[in-house]
């Protein structure tokens, strides 16, 4: 038998690829390869993810490198322009995985924008997380278990997802599935926030606590000088005004079980670096939240009075 049954199709020659993708135009005229390449990983649960490698040249002829992965395959493509660059990677990942663009085809409700296909797939979503974070140099997805309850023959476990700036809160009769449900959550808030299905959100820098020592802005100075046990304050107008002119950001988790003496729970998650969870207990809802923004005011005032 002659060596060219064994073929894989990474050994296929320039003149196979460059055929097979001209083929898989003729065969879908109207679609990119970019737009393929993402039907592709839709379908198998793999999304294409793609990073900028290079920016060169001057402002009237520059050059862009991007690199594309998508499962085990990763190519690059060079280009005048971010789109083109992109689209060249796009190419090359389709010739050595040889699709056939008709045969990725994903119908989807027009309502959808896209997104439906993605979770009707049910793809990957904690490994989609895990690969930006590796590709982008991004902090690695972190799983937390804010809760378990219910009968032992139906537990319901909730599970946070947080990546970067960014928090999600799910729920599943496993950690496992709801660990997968908050991944799910994040891939959607992360597709909302760029504006399309592929992610192009980038996260704003860590706000370290040395940063918040060395600033002397108008309130971090204030929350220095003044006491925080003046009675009816409103904690929360407070600890937002201050992230604010920071540049970090606060998400309040509500705990469904309530205290042994049947308060309300809540945790404040502060975007620095390190993260910051405070704890806050109330008669409602709101009394909890103010409570946890109380907290970690009281936090943040240590730390950025410490030397």
């Amino acid at each position: 038998m002659s060596q060219e049954g064994f073929q894989t199709p990474a050994m296929k020659t320039t003149a196979d690829t460059s055929l097979n993708a001209h083929e898989s135009q003729k065969t879908n005229p109207g679609k990119t390869p970019i737009q393929i390449l993402h039907e592709y990983g839709t379908k198998s649960g793999n999304l294409p993810v793609y990073v900028m490698e290079k920016a060169e040249g001057e402002a009237h002829q520059p050059s862009f490198v991007f690199s594309v992965k998508i499962g085990e395959v990763g190519c690059t493509g060079q280009g005048p322009s971010k789109k083109a660059a992109k689209h060249q990677a796009a190419e090359a990942a389709l010739n050595i995985l040889q699709i056939d663009a008709g045969s990725v085809n994903i119908p989807v409700k027009a309502e959808s924008n896209g997104v439906a296909a993605e979770t009707n797939n049910h793809p990957n979503s904690v490994g989609i997380l895990q690969e930006l974070a590796l590709q982008r140099g991004w902090r690695l997805p972190e799983y937390t278990v804010l809760m378990e309850a219910g009968p032992p023959h139906k537990r319901e476990f909730t599970v946070t997802c947080r990546m970067e700036s960014l928090s999600e809160k799910a729920k599943g009769n496993s950690k496992k599935a709801a660990k997968k449900a908050a991944a799910e959550k994040m891939v959607s808030k992360l597709q909302s926030l760029s504006g399309c299905s592929e992610i192009t959100w980038t996260p704003k820098p860590s706000v370290r606590f040395e940063n918040l020592r060395n600033s002397s802005s108008e309130h971090i100075s204030l929350l220095r000088r003044n006491p925080l046990s003046i009675p009816n304050t409103d904690y929360i107008q407070m600890m937002l005004e201050l992230s604010k002119e920071q540049g970090f950001e606060v998400t309040y988790f509500d705990i469904d079980e309530l205290t042994v003496n049947g308060q309300y729970q809540c945790l404040a998650e502060l975007s620095t670096s390190p993260v910051t969870v405070c704890h806050g207990t109330g008669i409602s809802c709101s009394n909890a939240h103010n409570d946890a923004a109380h907290s970690a005011l009281q936090y943040i005032k240590i730390m950025a009075s410490s030397k």
